[in-house]
């Protein structure tokens, strides 16, 4: 729980006095993309390593 609150507070603080409300919601808008292109990749990958996928 405590890694929780500190992954938010560093979320918050990186967007905190950022600038425009504009550059502001699309720095947000791209992080949370990045974050979901993140986890569909790592779900992937264990997909691959689950069903005996061979990396050759």
């Amino acid at each position: 729980m405590k890694k929780l609150v500190l992954i938010k507070e560093i979320y918050l603080e990186g967007f905190r006095n950022l600038g425009h409300f504009l550059i502001q919601k699309y720095f947000k808008v791209f992080a949370w993309f990045s974050f979901i292109m993140f986890f569909i990749v790592l779900y992937a990958f264990v997909y691959r390593i689950a069903t005996g996928f061979a990396f050759d």
